[in-house]
């Protein structure tokens, strides 16, 4: 029998296919699957065939190549590379089959005597090595399913404690035999610069000391941070940025395949580019060399259903836990009443958790009605200029290159920019277009307009600064504090100066605040500081103007602040929702009222911002906060018998002890 080698290039991402190669491809039908299903390279070098996988793909393309030589009459020989490849697929597949079926098991609340034993084994270890920390009965749960089905996405809402509910699994795991397959004994956070104190600071709360950590953020040379991944006792708890990553990719892989890691994502909706976008595709090839994989966001779906697809890729990327393409679940999105989307539900639930504020017993929030503003003279004769010209390009041009698309968005947000405040469209898009490159490619031909955008700041305030600045006057005059939501960096700044000139103090949190660091800024404010004066009783402002882009998931303002309005907003529902949630959150009282005002033009552009966002809003809630967790019903549960809720109530029992 003639013989293939298979042989695999890593650093290239191929399969190289050796021997009788000359033969094989002479075949019609070998040569046509090799060239249109395996996509390979006759014109590499002689006597050698290339076939290339994506991420993600790559058993299945072994697979497939393993299969050709069969039917062909060729024995596949495989070299020591692809004998690994083979048996780390073989581990993932019996790790998914174990790992999935405690997943569904607990999740759905299908517990049996094993199980029982496996809760009351974790929460004894709990009580022993997280001795700062006693989980409510929400996040003991949340943290069970999490350890036993190892690999689980966490979409709870802001201020759940989905920190402590990883520390808690991740105490279980480090405490295990080594040579057990769920054993870990390193943490790696992936996620925005702003989340590594909170999980430095956490980490210390559980655990009762400090932790050997190491950020790899800016301030480090790229050398030694790469140096790191390869030191022999690196720190327990890493954390690095998702920019990060990209230029470490191949040292961080060293490093997962030295240690075993639980990786945890957050603020994981960053990695929803279904695109190929360059840090989703960095953060998914380190997927299958994580020993646990986590997946922490509380907005999961923000745009659309697809938005899901590589938060499950990252979990298990071997399996298609969804079992639709990008375009069907697009369609989906589209359509409310979709029959796939209870069907979809059903894929995904056994590998999340939510605990959802209706758990947490927060009250609703009040939604105001829209507070309707008429644009003056002059902003509503440059709106209606920018309007006519822009919508007709919408109608009319070509989008099917790159060029095209970021070019529409380009106008898209000089219709927003101009909504509020026409001085905007001074100055250029860096601000949003940096990753494209194209910066100020709007071009106005109307010297009259010019010049009215030119002067606009001089003869004219914008009525929104007006109606916002009146509002906020009436709110702080009634001892209230206010945080002031706006898109734009120009407009934080301008109504700043607005506010001042009311005689009213406020603060900035934009990308241009500085983050404390471990070096002490003397005379220095910083994020950390405004929001520590804040929250004093007697600090000297009482308004901070955001910019959501800048203010994460980790920030909370919800024991002081009790106010927010939206001077402006964009398309993204993930910025809005978590803006949103850094008032209502985990922590309120009862008869707390948490009030939302949104300050809109009376323009197109203004309602469908407001339009989209609440039904992109309402698709999210549908899928994550309507969808109860049946194992969270032991908590309720009337049976005094219920061996689970016992071990629930006996740890809680604790808590209070402490």
């Amino acid at each position: 029998m003639a013989r293939i080698g298979i042989n695999v290039d890593l650093d290239s991402g191929c399969f190289v296919l050796t021997g009788d190669i000359s033969n094989l491809v002479s075949q019609r039908r070998a040569h046509m699957y090799l060239k249109d299903s395996l996509k390979a390279d006759f014109t590499g070098m002689e006597g050698c065939v290339l076939i290339p996988w994506e991420i993600g793909d790559r058993e299945q393309v072994l697979q497939k190549i393993q299969k050709l030589l069969v039917k062909f009459g060729y024995e596949g020989q495989t070299s020591t590379d692809v004998e690994t490849i083979l048996h780390d697929y073989f581990v993932e597949q019996e790790r998914f089959s174990i790992f999935s079926k405690q997943a569904y098991s607990i999740r759905n609340d299908k517990l049996d005597d094993e199980h029982f034993n496996d809760f009351r084994v974790f929460t004894e270890v709990l009580s022993k090595k997280l001795p700062m920390r006693r989980l409510f009965p929400l996040q003991l749960l949340s943290s069970y399913h999490l350890a036993f089905s190892q690999n689980a996405c966490n979409f709870s809402v802001p201020g759940s404690g989905k920190t402590s509910v990883v520390y808690g699994a991740y105490t279980f795991l480090s405490n295990l035999p080594r040579d057990d397959i769920r054993y870990v004994d390193r943490l790696v956070i992936i996620g925005p610069l702003s989340s590594f104190g909170p999980w430095e600071y956490e980490y210390e709360s559980c655990f009762g000391r400090k932790p050997k950590s190491k950020r790899l953020s800016g301030t480090i040379l790229k050398d030694d941070k790469a140096a790191y991944f390869y030191t022999e006792n690196p720190a327990e708890l890493t954390l690095i940025s998702y920019n990060g990553v990209v230029g470490l990719i191949h040292d961080l892989i060293h490093f997962l395949k030295k240690h075993p890691t639980m990786v945890v994502l957050d603020e994981a909706h960053k990695i929803k580019n279904i695109q190929g976008g360059i840090i989703a595709s960095s953060v998914l090839s380190l997927s299958k060399l994580c020993r646990s994989r986590v997946v922490l966001t509380g907005t999961p779906v923000p745009n659309g259903y697809e938005d899901l697809l590589n938060l499950f890729k990252f979990i298990w990327p071997s399996k298609d836990i969804i079992n639709y393409n990008n375009f069907h679940l697009q369609e989906m999105s589209l359509n409310p009443d979709d029959s796939r989307i209870g069907q979809l539900i059903d894929q995904i639930s056994p590998y999340f958790i939510r605990i959802r504020k209706s758990d947490l017993k927060i009250p609703d929030p009040i939604e105001n009605p829209p507070i309707w503003v008429e644009m003056g003279a002059v902003q509503k004769e440059i709106y209606n200029y920018i309007e006519r010209n822009y919508l007709d390009y919408f109608m009319k041009e070509d989008i099917s290159s790159n060029f095209q698309v970021v070019l529409r968005r380009a106008r898209l947000i000089r219709l927003m920019q101009v909504s509020t405040n026409p001085s905007l469209l001074k100055r250029p898009l860096d601000d949003f277009l940096q990753e494209t490159g194209i910066t100020n490619e709007i071009f106005i031909d109307d010297s009259v307009i010019i010049k009215k955008i030119l002067s606009y700041h001089d003869v004219e305030i914008p009525e929104k600064f007006k109606i916002a600045g009146k509002l906020v006057a009436e709110l702080v005059d009634a001892g209230r504090k206010v945080i002031v939501w706006a898109i734009f960096r120009q407009n934080l700044i301008e109504f700043q100066e607005y506010l001042t000139s009311i005689n009213i103090s406020s603060r900035l949190l934009y990308g241009a605040t500085p983050i404390e660091t471990d070096e002490p800024n003397k005379g220095i404010e910083t994020r950390e500081s405004i929001i520590r004066e804040f929250h004093e009783e007697q600090s000297s402002f009482n308004v901070i103007i955001a910019n959501p882009f800048a203010v994460s998931e980790s920030i909370s303002l919800h024991k002081v602040c009790k106010h927010a309005i939206y001077l402006e907003r964009s398309f993204n529902a993930a910025h809005f929702i978590q803006s949103k949630d850094r008032i209502h959150r985990y922590g309120l009282e009862a008869d707390d009222k948490i009030n939302y005002y949104y300050i809109l033009s009376s323009n197109i552009t203004d309602e469908t911002i407001y339009e989209r966002l609440a039904a992109k809003e309402a698709r999210m809630m549908a899928i994550i906060e309507n969808e109860p967790i049946p194992l969270f019903g032991r908590i309720e549960s009337e049976n005094d018998n219920d061996d689970i809720k016992v071990l629930i109530e006996n740890y809680v029992r604790k808590t209070v002890r402490l």
